[in-house]
This record gives C-alpha cells, sequence and structure tokens, in this order.
C-alpha cells in the first residue's frame, strides 16, 4: 500500500513526542504508526473502523 501523501499527526495530548502518529488525509484508510519508528510499519485501520474506536476510546472511564 502506498501511504507516501499520508500526512501524520500526533496527539495534542502527548508531551514527550513517545506516541502513535495517525494520518487520516487518506481516501480509504487510516493509518497508525509509532511515532519512534516512522520507517517501520503501519497499521490500516477503515475510516468508520478508527471513528468507531475514537468514539471508544473518549468516553469517560466510571
Amino acid at each position: 500500500m502506498d501511504l507516501t501523501g499520508a500526512l501524520w499527526r500526533t496527539s495534542s495530548r502527548s508531551g514527550n513526542g513517545e506516541c502513535v502518529e495517525v494520518a487520516d488525509n487518506l481516501p480509504d484508510v487510516v493509518g497508525v504508526r509509532d511515532s519512534k519508528d516512522p520507517a517501520g510499519p503501519v497499521l490500516v485501520f477503515a475510516p468508520a473502523a478508527w471513528r468507531a474506536f475514537v468514539a471508544v476510546a473518549r468516553r469517560p472511564t466510571a
């Protein structure tokens, strides 16, 4: 899969830069990679699956 046009971003809550990076500007996929290893492997998700993950992750814990 060609991710050449991916625009990677880290969370604004990542204070030390050791976080995951997300590329959500691609047409049919969302890429996720380790910010410490930008040349390493990339996990690829369907946009709907990524939105579902983020929605659950944002839920407050009890």
